[in-house]
């Protein structure tokens, strides 16, 4: 797979190289040395408490699971420093952020098998008013990030108003397109935006109600709310990293304007059920779910993105689909593993905490240890192992 432009927004191999240097880099690129599930498990449980004990992290929620079947879920560390509220992991509601296009994606799934909309029709069938641009583009070129429309400016990334979803769409709807739609990458949450407001005019409902009739509650994903900065019930409270060790509360944001892009909050319990339906493929049509997963294309290149989901190969060329979330107080990381059956929901309370290389290193042992569970192919040399340890 051609990963040039996936590794432009991702960008995980450059990030390790600076961050930690080659000789470390390399070692990250090496598959774990472990003999059971219970040892992996172990191995990344301490990078999990490493993490806690430095205070680079408040808490985490986990959960983890192995052809449709929880392998590990667990919370650590707090929910509330204060107050010193554990986390639940399946009912601690964390800010999923980005992670809220793959769920929205799934929505626009359904769209298109009640045949509500063409994701190769032009923005202006759906929502005739949107402004005209030098291009046309269409809701799947929305949805991959190659439209053209612009990211944040200024502080709007950090807003506190109430709006709605068109009034979020207002904030950038007069502005020229930043390049030829089809012919870039610009990965941003605007575009979701948009994509959104397309998806309500086509249902005639909100997007808000139109999620929870038709993916939220038939996939029981009863734990999934819109950011509407209201006090909700077993949400986490958001933290950002301070300047030396420790948190301070994050500042008020309103999310609900970006529903569709980064406004969802959720558990990791949810967020597994989401990864689960889409491995066990019998939620949307196998025609559907492939062009949502499938990878766009520049030039015949990959980007690495499809409609919401990322689409590409992780950092040990492991085929993946699924989407990493940086928000104000939230970070999150939903991957899906075809070929491995594993569906990993790892959420944080922190704004962007820098810690991409544990948290792709509680992956690499998970993988290498859910070899070894009953029904895979290593499974009888671990029991065969464990049979040699009681001797």
């Amino acid at each position: 797979m051609n990963r040039k432009y996936s590794l432009l927004v991702f960008g995980f191999l450059a990030f390790i190289q600076s961050l930690f240097g080659q000789k470390e880099y390399d070692v990250f690129l090496e598959k774990p040395k472990v003999t059971s599930f219970k040892e992996a498990k172990v191995e990344a449980e301490k990078i999990i408490i490493s993490m806690l004990d430095s205070q680079v992290i408040p808490g985490m929620s986990l959960t983890i699971s192995k052809a449709g079947t929880t392998i590990w879920q667990q919370g650590y560390g707090l929910s509330d420093i204060e107050t010193k509220e554990p986390i639940d992991a399946k009912h601690t509601l964390f800010r999923i952020a980005s992670v809220s296009k793959s769920l929205s994606a799934v929505g626009l799934g359904k769209m298109m098998e009640m045949n509500l909309v063409n994701i190769n029709e032009s923005i202006h069938e759906y929502v005739p008013y949107f402004p005209r641009k030098n291009y046309d583009f269409t809701l799947k070129q929305l949805g991959g990030h190659l439209a053209g429309i612009r990211n944040y400016k200024g502080s709007e990334f950090m807003n506190n108003k109430p709006l709605s979803i068109r009034e979020g769409v207002a904030l950038f709807e007069d502005d020229s397109l930043l390049f030829q739609p089809g012919t870039k990458f610009s990965y941003n949450s605007y575009n979701w935006n948009l994509l959104s407001l397309a998806m309500q005019e086509a249902s005639g409902i909100s997007h808000e109600e139109f999620m929870k009739l038709n993916v939220l509650e038939p996939l029981g994903m009863y734990n999934t709310y819109p950011d509407k900065a209201d006090s909700t019930l077993h949400t986490a409270v958001f933290y950002t990293r301070t300047g030396k060790k420790g948190f301070r509360i994050a500042r008020p944001v309103h999310n609900y304007y970006k529903l569709a892009g980064g406004g969802y909050l959720s558990t990791s319990d949810d967020i597994a059920k989401l990864g689960n339906a889409l491995l066990a493929g019998n939620f949307l049509s196998k025609e559907i779910q492939e062009d949502l997963l499938t990878s766009q294309q520049i030039n015949g290149e990959d980007t690495g993105y499809g409609i919401g989901f990322q689409s590409s190969e992780d950092w040990n060329l492991r085929p993946y689909y699924g989407h990493v979330g940086n928000g104000i107080g939230g970070y999150a990381y939903f991957f899906v593993y075809p070929e491995e059956e594993l569906v990993f929901a790892l959420l944080l309370n922190v704004t962007n905490p820098n810690v991409d290389i544990q948290l792709n290193r509680i992956i690499d042992y998970v993988i290498e240890g859910a070899k070894f569970l009953p029904g895979t192919k290593n499974s009888e040399k671990e029991n065969t192992l464990n049979n040699v340890r009681r001797k």
